[in-house]
């Protein structure tokens, strides 16, 4: 069973922790949540096409209440 965590902050750091807990902890650790002032459909470009690390491979769908990645 993956502990449930949430990310304080999606900038730059929040949106490549993400990314790692995806790519490197799947089965331990499941992000059930996280919180930034920006728009989702903001949050969701910015996690998708990102100057700096490059595109991110998972989908990402803007839903009513966040994101669904």
């Amino acid at each position: 069973m993956a502990v449930k965590v949430g990310i304080n902050g999606f900038g730059r750091i929040g949106r490549q922790v993400l990314k790692i807990i995806r790519d490197q902890y799947p089965s331990e650790l499941e992000v059930v949540a996280f919180n930034d002032i920006g728009d989702t459909k903001t949050m969701a470009h910015l996690l998708k096409y990102d100057s700096n690390y490059g595109r991110f491979d998972g989908t990402v769908e803007v839903a009513d209440d966040g994101l669904v990645i």
